[in-house]
């Protein structure tokens, strides 16, 4: 049984109080009434999330935590007190930060970036702010350039923003990467730029290599379909307004318009991009088998290429 995580556990009796599961070695544990549904039977096998009630007793429930153990996520101050804060991560019981783990002092109503795990001395689950003692430096073969990534945004630096990779290590969203205030808890996806000598990431917000643009291709499409045919932007368009609308650079909004433009699908003015209606993207070609032909032969134009040499 894992304590601040999802587990698979068999019903083995009901009272009043809800359903007893069988944690194994910790002993039965309470599923509440209200997670009890009519058609549970004893033997029966619960996917439930299991951590401490009130009373610092063992509970399982079917609700969803917004983090378990083993996670960071920007999380709400419910309350304070002379202790530490609580914190919602979706469950009935706050969980709890204490003092000791604030970077500052945490305030009621704002969100914070903590990580959750469980105190050896108390055997509670609670949180730390302190999140970078928990992030290490990526592997040597563990990342490549244009590899794809999910970020979470840690805080706003001189360079650009912080961010945890994969929830388990450091990177840097360089300012010139974004086009958009990023905010501390967003989720995003990014991709491995470089990967520095130690192991910490830089993170892109957008594909590298040609496939960016690709990807930005349908992403204009689907604006295009949702605007009604026809958008406001072009070639002419300033790099800001760009920016503003669709989060990307004017090179790349460019170069996705020169790939919808050749498949066909749009018709172009200085400041308007218009879907055609009826035209989609075009397969991809099958790349034909490549055909023997010895040194020299002529080829099907009746030319053949001159040997090193020859003229």
């Amino acid at each position: 049984m894992q304590l601040g995580n999802w587990n698979d556990l068999t019903i083995t009796r009901f009272t009043d109080h809800g359903a007893y599961l069988d944690g194994g070695e910790v002993g039965e544990i309470l599923m509440p009434k209200s997670y009890v549904e009519d058609t549970m039977r004893p033997g029966d096998l619960v996917t439930v999330f299991v951590y401490l009630d009130q009373e610092e007793r063992l509970v399982a429930t079917t609700e969803t935590p917004l983090a378990r153990v083993g996670q960071f996520a920007c999380l709400r101050v419910n309350w304070v007190n002379e202790y530490g804060a609580f914190l919602d991560w979706g469950l009935m019981k706050d969980l709890f930060v204490p003092f000791r783990e604030q970077k500052r002092r945490m305030e009621m109503g704002r969100s914070y970036l903590v990580y959750i795990y469980v105190d050896e001395a108390t055997q509670r689950i609670v949180g730390t702010a302190k999140v970078e003692r928990y992030l290490r430096a990526a592997g040597p073969d563990e990342y490549r350039r244009g590899s794809e990534v999910e970020i979470l945004v840690q805080q706003p630096t001189e360079l650009g923003y912080k961010v945890i990779v994969d929830n388990a290590c450091a990177g840097l969203v360089y300012h010139n990467q974004t086009y958009a205030r990023l905010a501390p808890g967003e989720r995003l996806r990014g991709f491995v730029s470089n990967v520095r000598p130690d192991g910490k990431l830089d993170i892109s917000l957008q594909s590298l290599g040609t496939d960016r643009f690709r990807d930005f291709a349908e992403v204009l499409c689907e604006e295009l379909e949702a605007a009604g045919g026809s958008l406001p932007f072009g070639d002419a368009s300033p790099a800001e307004a760009i920016a503003d609308r669709f989060g990307v650079s004017k090179k790349t909004f460019k170069r996705a318009l020169g790939t919808l433009y050749k498949q066909g699908r749009v018709a172009l003015q200085p400041e308007e991009v218009r879907l055609l209606s009826g035209h989609v993207a075009p397969a991809p070609a099958e790349p034909r088998p490549a055909r023997s032909r010895r040194p020299g032969a002529p080829r099907k134009n009746g030319f053949s290429r001159p040997r090193r040499g020859e003229k």
